[in-house]
């Protein structure tokens, strides 16, 4: 799943990127920032919930716990 993740990411990036931008011509920078805040909160997310696997991946590997 490692590049699915890598181009879920990107998607999500790309489409923050329009968004915030359009935002920012009609004048509502706040909305804007609030867009890009969500967006951001979103991939970590994601990261956290891979890093979660991860841990749990290497946790099982050295039979910790």
């Amino acid at each position: 799943m490692g590049v699915e993740l890598i181009f879920r990411i990107a998607g999500i990036g790309l489409v923050v990127a329009v968004i915030v931008a359009v935002l920012k011509q009609s004048g509502r920078d706040e909305v804007a920032t609030l867009v890009a805040l969500t967006g951001l909160i979103i991939v970590l997310i994601m990261v956290i919930d891979q890093l979660v696997t991860l841990f749990d991946s290497v946790r099982k590997l050295f039979s910790l716990y």
